[in-house]
């Protein structure tokens, strides 16, 4: 029978791998790690720290998770990464644990980080995001499911990323990005809504054409933020509006960075 761990590995005997998981040439896994089954670990992958990875996850050459947090702030206190099934983690991906007794950074199902991706301390990614190559996510990062952000760009902390979101490459990211739209520039702004990937999600014509609605009545009317919400209101009641009039509340409160902004006044942060 071919063997699926490596001569050349050094797994802890307290780690808690599945039979079925592979593990390449000179991994290092320790001893609060656990891995679920049929999860592929690559050669000189790093998994250190109270870990956890499901099933069916693809890691591959030289990714480092669950080290400690880059954070002065920490000092150490047990904290974890925990990651979902079905990811796949490329080349030099970089996820490190929480800040804080036992708080957590979380990657769900079905996400695609590419080479170089680093995830901050304490981040949480839903379901089926994909992060391009070169995107560093500071601390208490939030990404909604299927969100698409392209390459070599940077997140500021405490940052919310909306469901359906997309942001283009190279942008600098210091404020939430609501769902459905599409975010690019230096300093980024909101451009228009994020149509070619909700079509691609499944979206149907009349879901697209409200929405369209509401990116109007947002970021190319003069209604006041207050007006635009009550405005997104008479709109309608689907689900698709209740949550991004949620995430726009919710962006509004302390703690929060604020909305980027576009053409309109109805995202501008509050305070402006």
């Amino acid at each position: 029978m071919k063997t699926l761990i490596h001569p050349t590995a050094v797994i802890n005997p307290n780690a808690e791998i599945h039979p079925t998981v592979q593990v390449g040439a000179y991994a290092v896994i320790g001893g609060n790690v656990k891995v679920g089954p049929e999860t592929v670990i690559g050669p000189h992958v790093v998994l250190d720290g109270l870990t956890e990875i499901g099933a069916r996850n693809q890691i591959f050459p030289g990714a480092v998770i669950g080290m400690e947090p880059q954070d002065l702030k920490y000092v150490g206190e047990p904290s974890w990464v925990r990651i979902g099934d079905n990811n796949l983690i490329r080349e030099y991906v970089t996820i490190n644990r929480a800040t804080g007794a036992d708080e957590a950074t979380v990657i769900g199902n079905g996400n695609l980080l590419m080479a170089y991706v680093h995830v901050g301390h304490n981040c949480v990614i839903h379901d089926s995001v994909i992060i391009s190559n070169s995107v560093a996510l500071a601390g208490h990062v939030h990404i909604e499911s299927r969100a698409r952000l392209s390459g070599v760009l940077g997140v500021h902390q405490f940052v919310h990323i909306g469901r359906h979101a997309m942001v283009g490459g190279m942008t600098r990211i210091d404020r939430d990005v609501p769902p459905f739209m599409t975010v690019e520039g230096n300093p980024s702004r909101i451009r228009t809504l994020n149509a070619i990937g909700l079509k691609r999600a499944g979206f149907t014509l009349a879901e697209l054409q409200q929405l369209k609605k509401a990116f109007r009545t947002l970021y190319r009317s003069e209604l006041t933020f207050k007006d635009a919400i009550d405005e997104l209101e008479l709109l309608g009641d689907t689900e698709h509006l209740q949550h991004l009039r949620r995430f726009l509340l919710l962006s509004q409160m302390p703690g929060r960075r604020g909305l980027i902004s576009g053409k309109g006044k109805a995202a501008v942060k509050s305070d402006e």
